[in-house]
């Protein structure tokens, strides 16, 4: 990747980043996917009251329209606190303009209190690396595209259909702060990977149809260990303009998180 951005974001002040290109939409260049604007909305909930202990269960990201490149603000305050169990608000605005809204349940965590009855089903072992994703009708330098690697074990981009694939973030989400797999949080890199579910298991073709996902839901069981994520996803088509896509999102443990998203399905022109 030529110049290669520092992170998805470039903190400006307190609570204020500029987006970068790796942000980018694969659509259009001047727009950010959704996925780093709900990585951003799970660092502001973490950030209401630190504590590792008190992981995010789940978090639904509703998106107000396209959301474009510029100046990022994101704010965010507990609506029902409590010792075990609490609710977060937050938003994000670009250029000034509430963008993405979110809420999130964060529940206590105790670490290995229920190993003996934990599921032990684990995702298939990740491939070899592969050449960079290719999206048709897309430019093979979009931003979004690039700041993930991905290695596909069922499926592609350029097939319509379920997919298995592994992913990681090669990015930070905020310049400064620790990479996947290196700091405290990994729930912001589940929350960037997340929104791509509806986008790597369409079942018709990019160049003629749209699958537009006004909001994504993450059900969180337990934040992942480790850069590299499994995601199965698949996606119903209804006879009605609309689908959903469904995700499970497992590390080398097991599942982590599902993730749905509703969809607006329409033919291009």
């Amino acid at each position: 990747m030529t110049d290669e951005p520092e992170a998805f974001y470039l903190p400006v002040g307190d609570g204020e980043f500029e987006s970068t290109p790796a942000t980018a939409s694969p659509w259009d260049e001047e727009m950010q996917h959704g996925g780093p604007p709900t990585g951003l909305l799970a660092r502001a909930v973490e950030l209401t009251r630190p504590d590792p202990g008190m992981p995010i269960a789940r978090l639904t990201a509703d998106f107000h329209g396209a959301i474009p490149q510029g100046r990022v603000r994101t704010e965010a305050r507990i609506v029902r606190p409590g010792r075990r169990i609490e609710m977060v608000e937050a938003a994000l605005s670009v250029n000034g303009k509430v963008a993405v809204t979110a809420t999130a349940w964060r529940i206590k965590s105790d670490r290995e209190a229920t190993a003996g009855q934990a599921s032990t089903a684990t995702p298939p072992p990740l491939p070899d690396a592969q050449p960079p994703v290719v999206i048709p009708g897309v430019s093979p330098s979009w931003g979004y595209g690039r700041a993930l690697e991905w290695r596909f074990v069922e499926g592609s981009y350029a097939e319509p259909g379920p997919v298995s694939l592994w992913a990681r973030v090669r990015l930070p989400l905020v310049a400064g702060e620790k990479t996947v797999g290196e700091g405290p949080s990994t729930v912001q890199h589940l929350a960037v990977l997340a929104d791509s579910t509806n986008g790597v298991s369409a079942e018709l073709p990019f160049t003629e149809w749209f699958f537009i996902p006004p909001t994504v839901t993450l059900t969180i069981a337990r934040p992942p260990e480790g850069e590299w994520l499994h995601l199965a996803g698949r996606t119903t088509i209804t006879p009605h303009g609309t689908g959903v896509a469904q995700g499970e999102i497992s590390d080398e443990r097991g599942l982590v998180a599902l993730v749905g998203q509703p969809l607006l399905v329409a033919p291009r022109g």
